[in-house]
């Protein structure tokens, strides 16, 4: 019962869970009902004997009741004062006990107190006593709702769910596979609706979107689930500005809405991959710290250059990071970090451990004297130095840009993490969204990628469905794969990839060409056999499909983000462990032999 609309004197019933008595005399206590929703708590106020002077046999029966049990509660509703300086502990109304019903028993065994922490194994607990892990289920739901809201009312988009159980098809990461009862026949849960929607497109849908269920099998972190939940979207006749501008203006909803946030700029900031790799080292840059990178290759003397690295041609890249005015807590802080489990990927860099250095105006050339004085001055300009800041070199390989990082994108992310961990600097805060643009269309093939690589010793960026950006990189097709950019797109905010998307491939042939004969199919990737695992979308496309764009964002992800959690598993009612096990229902189980028998299966030892 709604207790707000309910009258003073009226006979009501609520339903909750049993608080902590406090008893005044044998005869009087108070206990409170937490509501069903666990955000607030009425008291009840209970006596031996009623009004009228006869025995109250729900004044015993209660107090019997173990706490946190659910309960239903039959009583007068009477106006209270709330408690001074307390205004949780109750509402502005109490109800005198008439009647208990008991629900269900909380066991003695179970011990909840204020700093009671429960394991994973006892989810259901922890979504019980813990308010953040609520309150961000509930936010996660009212961002859904929006979502959908700002997609089918205000853009027109149909939500169209797509089926679970696909095939297996090379898109870029191990599937998880589920055997069939017909011999030799498996299913694949989808990487991603990815082949659906362009199906969706070529079937006449001008605008698809939903909430869908994805499956990896790769390895896991705190922003990766072997299920995942992603927002997905496609629009046909439209391009990337037209998916950019639609998921600027939900983002930007979603961000006033729920975080009242009204400063986001009214066009998101782009920046191309080669920019984002040279200048910040990574593909999703916070660029809110600053510590630009700098390519000062042609300044260094080869005696320094010697020293960091044994590459005879190497990119030298250096950046400053400002921990103190003072140089001796600047070189405390060098020290603290050397010294530190954080730093042994960063020393132990095939391509030269980095080289540090604190500017400090007692010391030749304040502490550059390595540089000589020519570099040093130089460097002073470029990077604007200050007493005490730090300036820091690395040396890599003098190779295009490949991946999502560089060995000194790695160090700048880890130095700023580091300092702000140990006090040094302070976290920085709002939001500052890039879109990351003009990646290349196709990369070096990494051997331990489980995904589409080839014999050329190529591999999609993306995946192999992303449009070459313009007709000059379909040309470089034919001659310079690596060298054709895709028109891809990836949503970045504070150094978080929130989603990407892309224009897609919408000619056959074009596709065809790209699959056969760009990657050039192995045995074991995608033979002709394998090849013809695509021959669906090869006739969807044939069929007059038109040219359309999408992307999906990280759902999990962008809650995470927008509650400022560091891992998605805080935003998801049921995680999976780090090693993809749900602790609490104990999955994934072992197989029986029947089961085995049932689908042609064998364990192999």
């Amino acid at each position: 019962m709604d207790l707000n609309n309910a009258c003073i004197g009226q006979d009501v019933v609520i339903h909750g869970y049993l608080g902590e008595r406090t008893d005044l005399s044998k005869n009087f206590y108070f206990v409170p009902v937490i509501s069903k929703e666990l955000n607030h708590r009425v008291q009840i106020v209970s006596s031996a004997k009623l009004s009228g002077g006869e025995e109250n046999p729900s004044h015993g029966q209660l107090k019997s009741i173990e706490t946190h049990s659910p309960v239903a509660i039959r009583g007068i509703l009477k106006s209270r004062t709330p408690a001074k300086g307390n205004p949780t502990r109750g509402r502005d109304v109490e109800i005198i006990l008439r009647e208990v019903y008991y629900l269900n028993e909380f066991p003695k065994d179970i011990i909840v107190a204020a700093d009671t922490r429960f394991p994973p194994e006892e989810r259901h607990l922890q979504l019980r006593t813990d308010k953040s892990l609520r309150e961000a289920l509930r936010f996660r739901g009212r961002a859904a709702s929006i979502c959908r809201d700002e997609l089918s009312i205000n853009h027109g988009f149909l939500e169209i769910e797509t089926p679970l159980l696909f095939k297996s098809t090379p898109e870029g990461a191990r599937e998880f596979l589920v055997p069939t009862r017909r011999k030799g026949l498996v299913y694949a849960l989808p990487q991603s609706p990815q082949q659906y929607k362009q199906i969706l497109m070529a079937s006449g849908i001008p605008r698809y979107y939903q909430i869908a269920k994805c499956f990896r099998d790769e390895d896991l972190r705190a922003d990766r689930q072997p299920e995942f939940t992603q927002l997905d979207l496609e629009m046909s006749f439209a391009g990337a500005e037209d998916v950019m501008g639609c998921i600027e203006v939900l983002i930007k909803r979603l961000w006033r809405t729920l975080l009242q946030v009204e400063s986001l700029p009214q066009e998101f900031p782009r920046m191309s991959y080669q920019e984002a790799l040279s200048d910040y080292g990574s593909d999703k840059p916070d660029i809110r710290p600053g510590m630009k990178i700098h390519d000062v290759s042609h300044l260094l003397p080869a005696d320094l250059v010697s020293k960091l690295t044994s590459n005879l041609d190497p990119i030298c890249e250096v950046l400053k990071v400002h921990i103190s005015d003072d140089p001796k807590e600047a070189r405390d802080f060098v020290n603290m970090f050397m010294d530190s489990p954080e730093s042994a990927v960063f020393q132990k860099n095939p391509q030269g451990a980095p080289g540090v250095f604190v500017v400090d105006s007692r010391k030749p050339l304040q502490g550059l004297q390595p540089f000589g004085f020519e570099a040093a001055e130089r460097i002073e300009e470029i990077l604007d130095l200050e007493e005490g800041d730090l300036v820091v070199l690395q040396a890599r390989k003098r190779v295009p840009h490949a991946g999502g990082s560089t060995p000194l994108g790695n160090l700048r992310l880890a130095l700023h993490n580091w300092a702000v961990a140990q006090g040094y600097l302070k976290k920085p805060d709002g939001f500052e969204f890039l879109w990351i643009v003009d990646f290349p269309l196709f990369s070096p093939t990494n051997n331990s990628d489980p995904g589409q690589g080839g014999a050329a010793g190529l591999s999609s960026t993306h995946h192999p469905f992303t449009s070459p950006k313009a007709a000059e990189d379909i040309d470089l097709l034919l001659t310079d794969p690596l060298a054709a950019r895709g028109d891809h797109y990836d949503l970045v905010v504070n150094g978080v990839e929130l989603g990407g998307g892309s224009r897609r491939i919408h000619d056959a042939r074009l596709q065809e060409f790209v699959l056969k004969d760009v990657l050039q199919a192995n045995l074991e990737q995608m033979s002709p056999s394998r090849l013809r695992e695509f021959s669906h979308l090869l006739e969807v496309l044939r069929a007059g499909c038109p040219p359309h764009a999408g992307i999906a964002l990280g759902f999990d992800r962008l809650v995470a983000v927008m509650l400022g959690r560091d891992s998605v598993r805080d935003v998801i009612a049921f995680p999976k462990s780090g090693k993809g096990e749900d602790l609490l229902v104990k999955s994934p189980s072992v197989i029986s032999k029947e089961a085995l028998e049932t689908y042609h299966l064998q364990v192999l030892e």
